[in-house]
């Protein structure tokens, strides 16, 4: 089996193949990861709900959670409207990030905006 053709046409994928997957979690809208995914990965991770990515370091997929039991249940999986990312909806169980950090945005924060600011929004 392969990934629809339909929607295989409607991924903008870059110079590897490849197009941007974002994981948030279900119900808070936590950004918990970015990976990858060829058309192979999103069939799989589409027909298993269970998350699957492709590893540009190791050239393999791979299926978060294998090795660590951190996994991600996919509940919804939407495409961007210029077809190059996808946004999976999971329920994560322990970590995400492979730093056994909740989430890989948990480190370096940038800028954050003074409480009055986001009072004005």
């Amino acid at each position: 089996m392969s990934l629809d053709p339909t929607l295989a046409g409607r991924l903008k994928r870059n110079q590897d193949g490849l197009v941007c997957a974002v994981a948030q979690q279900h119900g808070t809208g936590e950004v918990l990861m970015v990976a990858w995914m060829d058309d192979e990965a999103l069939h799989r991770t589409l027909t298993t709900r269970k998350a699957t990515y492709f590893s540009r370091g190791r050239q393999c997929y791979w299926v978060k959670g294998e090795s660590s039991g951190h996994t991600q249940r996919v509940l919804e999986v939407r495409l961007d409207c210029d077809g190059d990312t996808v946004l999976l909806t999971v329920d994560q169980v322990g970590a995400a990030c492979h730093t056994g950090e909740h989430t890989c945005f948990d480190a370096d924060v940038l800028l954050t905006a003074p409480v009055d600011e986001v009072s004005r929004a």
